[in-house]
C-alpha cells in the first residue's frame, strides 16, 4: 500500500514539475546514475492548513497507519507555520516533512478567505478513508478538498501568505521530492558539486539565505531548484500562472562518532538525521516569488 501511495504521489508529481524528468535524464547522460530507480529519496513534502477538521493532526493519521514514526515539531515564526518530520517504516523509503500554516496567526480577512473555503470539508476526511487501500488513500490525495479558488481570493492571501496561496490551490499535492546527493559518485556527491552540475545545466536554484541551505552542526547541507510558473485554471475558468512545485537536494554528513569508519560502510542510520528549520525556512521560498521572478526561469 505505502508503495502504492508514494508511486502514485511521485507520477503525478513528475507530469506537473518537467524539472523532474530534466533532471533525472540530465543525471543519466552524465553516468552519475544509469536509471531513475537509481536515486535515493531522501524526503518528501506536504502543505497543510491549520484548521480543526485538517491540518497536520489530520494528514499525519495516513502516513501513521503506514508505519512512519512522527519525530520532531519545528516552528517557523515568520511564516507562520509548524511541522513535523516523521521517519519511515524501513530505510529505504523517504522522510516525511508535513507543515501547517497557522491560519489564526493571519489577518481576519486572510484566515475568512481561507475558512470560506475549508468549512466545506464538515469533519475530518481522512477518519472516512480505507487506509488499507492504496488506491483510496491515492485518490484523497490527488482530489479537491474544497471548490477551486478564485484568482482574487488566491491573489489576496499571496499577498499575505505565499504559502497559504499556494496550499489554498494546490491543496494535498506533493510540494517536492529530495534527491540525497552523499552515495553518488565522486564530483556529484557533494550539494557544491551537484549545485555546480545543475546549474552548467541551466537549472535555476532558490538563493534565499545562499544557494546552499547549511544546518549549524554542518552536517545537513540542502538546495532546491526554484518552483516554474505553470498555468493555473480558477474558478469561473480563468487563468493564472502560478508556482508549481520544485526539487530538492540533500546531503547528510557521517556523524562524528563514526567518521573513523570507511565510507563504503557507512549506513543510513551512521549519518545526520532530522531536518533544521533554519534550512527549512529558506527552502519553503521555492515557491515565493522572491524566487520565482529570478531571471532564468
Amino acid at each position: 500500500m505505502l508503495d502504492y501511495v508514494l508511486n502514485g504521489l511521485m507520477r503525478r508529481y513528475q507530469e506537473r514539475v518537467p524539472d523532474v524528468a530534466a533532471i533525472i535524464q540530465a543525471m543519466i547522460n552524465e553516468n552519475i546514475i544509469q536509471r531513475a530507480e537509481d536515486i535515493e529519496n531522501d524526503h518528501i513534502a506536504f502543505r497543510t492548513i491549520g484548521v480543526p477538521q485538517l491540518g497536520i493532526q489530520s494528514f499525519e493519521k495516513i502516513f501513521l497507519h503506514y508505519g512512519y514514526t512522527k519525530r520532531d515539531p519545528y516552528h517557523f515564526k515568520e511564516k507562520k507555520l509548524d511541522a513535523f518530520w516523521y521517519a519511515p517504516p524501513a530505510p529505504h523509503y523517504p522522510r516525511i516533512f508535513v507543515s501547517e500554516l497557522r491560519v489564526k496567526d493571519l489577518s481576519k480577512e486572510a484566515q475568512a478567505i481561507i475558512t470560506s473555503y475549508t468549512s466545506e470539508v464538515i469533519t475530518d476526511p481522512v477518519n472516512q478513508l480505507d487506509l488499507n487501500s492504496g488506491v483510496i488513500v491515492d485518490n484523497f490525495l490527488h482530489s479537491a478538498l474544497w471548490r477551486t479558488p478564485t484568482i482574487q481570493d488566491y491573489q489576496a492571501l499571496a499577498a499575505e501568505s505565499e504559502y497559504a496561496a499556494w496550499v489554498i490551490y494546490n491543496r494535498y499535492y506533493l510540494n517536492h521530492f529530495t534527491i540525497s546527493l552523499q552515495n553518488l559518485p565522486e564530483g556529484y556527491n557533494t550539494v557544491a558539486d551537484f549545485n555546480a552540475f545543475l546549474e552548467k545545466k541551466g537549472f535555476v536554484l532558490n538563493n534565499a539565505g545562499g544557494k546552499i541551505k547549511t544546518s549549524p552542526d554542518g552536517l545537513l547541507l540542502q538546495s532546491s531548484t526554484v518552483a516554474r510558473m505553470i498555468p493555473a485554471t480558477f474558478a469561473n475558468n480563468e487563468t493564472l500562472r502560478i508556482a508549481g512545485s520544485y526539487v530538492e537536494f540533500a546531503e547528510r554528513k557521517v556523524l562524528p562518532q563514526f567518521a573513523h569508519l570507511p565510507a563504503s560502510s557507512i549506513t543510513r542510520e551512521q549519518r545526520r538525521e532530522g531536518f533544521e528549520a533554519g534550512n527549512a525556512d529558506k527552502i519553503f521560498e521555492s515557491t515565493y516569488s522572491s524566487q520565482t521572478t529570478q531571471k532564468g526561469q
